[in-house]
């Protein structure tokens, strides 16, 4: 379904090592409509597994995507990369064609998503 990168799994644990009671967290990863391009990324932690989520264990990672997210993401790489200005997550999703410059929306070919001018 989606690759967690070790580094990024590394990354996710010491956000988890912050929060209050990690051991009940999942990494939630996920798709909504909006953003420049048609859809954004969402991630973040979440006590609450539903029914139709899709459960992985990447690296010790609790990963839940939920069902309408699942084929959006079908394939996607998240990863972490240190740099001089600090770091960040970058998600390499094969199933995006276009882009927003800023990388945090996208669009696919079966869903065009309306593009935001604005971008």
């Amino acid at each position: 379904m989606i690759k967690l990168t070790e580094q990024a799994a590394l990354k996710v644990k010491d956000m988890l090592s912050e929060q209050e009671h990690p051991e009940n967290l999942y990494l939630r990863v996920g798709v909504e409509y909006g953003g420049c391009s048609g859809f954004s990324y969402s991630m973040g932690f979440d006590e609450e597994k539903k029914e139709n989520d899709l459960e992985l264990d990447q690296f010790g990672v609790r990963i839940l995507i939920d069902q309408r997210s699942q084929p959006l993401l079908k394939g996607t790489v998240i990863d972490y990369k240190e740099t001089v200005m600090g770091g960040g997550f970058s998600i390499d999703n094969p199933n995006a064609t276009v882009t927003c410059g800023c990388g945090s929306s996208f669009r696919t070919a079966t869903e065009s998503g309306r593009p935001d001018e604005n971008c």
